[in-house]
């Protein structure tokens, strides 16, 4: 969005870059995408509103939270361009945000918690890949690491012999 700011209102790609410790490559970036509102001055130069730096931090906290540029360009979307954010506008855009950052919490936990097992990756590099992996057969179900995606390892143990030791090596 190009447009001619009020002399006031008004702050250098420089001085957004020094004070909200982006690359000035980052803001002419995340300029080109939409994702900030700048103007020129009548010589040509990039010029942002001073609200600008609140936007620019709102997406280098997002990008932080792992969410996408895209998901970030959704939500400013809904943001007014021509002033700051108000209390409502930023509440309203971090529970929209909420269910995510949420699901992607409990990901982190079920992923802290069971790092240290068998994740079904196919790889058989870890002792136990052998009982819960045998042959490889959690490649045949797809991608990635099976059991953290939701697979059961049981269902991988390919003659119930293997699974009943399992079973009884666990109680």
């Amino acid at each position: 969005m190009t447009s001619v700011l009020r002399r006031d209102d008004r702050i250098t790609i420089g001085a957004l870059a020094a004070r909200s410790g982006a690359p000035a490559s980052t803001i002419r970036y995340y300029d080109a995408l939409g994702l900030l509102p700048s103007g020129r001055t009548p010589g040509g130069h990039r010029v942002y509103p001073r609200h600008a730096l609140r936007r620019l931090s709102l997406i280098r906290v997002a990008q932080r939270l792992g969410l996408s540029l895209e998901e970030i360009a959704e939500a400013l979307a809904g943001l007014p361009v021509d002033r700051a954010p108000t209390k409502a506008d930023w509440a309203r855009l971090s529970n929209a945000w909420r269910v995510r950052l949420d699901t992607r919490i409990a990901e982190l936990e079920s992923l802290r918690d069971d790092l240290t097992s068998c994740i079904g990756c196919g790889c058989l590099s870890l002792a136990t890949c052998r009982l819960h992996n045998p042959q490889d057969v959690a490649a045949a179900a797809g991608e990635g690491p099976r059991f953290l995606l939701g697979d059961d390892p049981d269902s991988y143990l390919v003659d119930r012999e293997r699974r009943d030791e399992r079973r009884a090596g666990a109680g």
